[in-house]
């Protein structure tokens, strides 16, 4: 029970394959209460649907795209819960548009979304939920993806937009950042050719094996909890091994 009496808030489910809600599991699993959100109605009803299996949980809706949102998530959380101990920053997207192509057609627009959503969130979050962990070891994590530090095809926009989230650290918390290998998720089927990547990870990566959701979930445990107190700045690949590799043998 290594989160014994300890809270969190966390962004990002959208079903139970999402990497967020792998970490949910695992966080709750060792005695952690939860404040989780949602973004927008289509998605409450699977949020609150898996939620069910949390203990006690806070269930709020949020839009990291807009001020507003996060000003009435900070405030419900201070309501509800009175401070958090940990901040899972789980949110990315980028225009299916965007996934396709040449870089260098993003347009204007879609470049600002995708580092909108995808990186200023994390600051935005991170400004508003900071007081609440004040004179606490408070820890937040985020998830970024090989992609911002190699040349992914199909990438394109969102490794620029991860590239900036693994800089956005702020001062006075402890800042990490997971890079999990390619998981089938809501966000990942945007992604063109996900299927192929999982192949080409599955083959190459020296375990031989795809990046499982419980893995991610296990290693933001490890971040979140006392284990990991003097750990931050960190980009931790949970990717079987890929990120080491060069040119596989022929």
């Amino acid at each position: 029970m290594l989160l014994e009496g300890k809270q969190g808030l966390i962004l990002g489910i959208a079903n139970k394959r999402s990497i967020a809600w792998g970490i949910a599991q695992a966080v709750a699993r060792e005695g952690a209460r939860l404040a989780v959100t949602y973004q927008g109605e289509r998605l409450k009803e699977n949020v609150d649907e898996l939620s069910a299996n949390l203990k006690d949980p806070v269930i709020l809706p949020c839009d990291v795209s807009k001020d507003e949102d996060l000003d009435a998530l900070a405030a419900s959380v201070k309501s509800s819960l009175g401070h958090l101990d940990f901040v899972v920053h789980a949110v990315a997207f980028a225009m299916r548009e965007e996934l396709d192509g040449e870089f260098v057609n993003t347009s204007r627009e879609g470049y600002r979304v995708a580092q909108d959503i995808s990186s200023y969130s994390l600051t935005a979050l991170s400004k508003r939920m900071a007081p609440l962990m004040e004179g606490r070891p408070g820890s937040i994590v985020t998830l970024s993806y090989l992609g911002g530090e190699r040349v992914v095809p199909h990438y394109n926009v969102m490794g620029v937009a991860k590239a900036a989230l693994e800089m956005s650290v702020p001062k006075g918390l402890r800042v990490n950042a997971i890079s999990a290998g390619p998981i089938k998720t809501l966000a990942a089927s945007g992604v063109h050719g996900i299927s192929k990547m999982l192949e080409y990870h599955r083959n190459h990566a020296p375990l031989r094996k795809n990046t499982e959701q419980d893995e991610v979930g296990d290693t933001a445990l490890f971040l979140v909890s006392s284990l990991s107190r003097g750990v931050t700045g960190e980009v931790i690949h949970v990717d079987g091994g890929f990120h080491v590799m060069g040119m596989s043998a022929l």
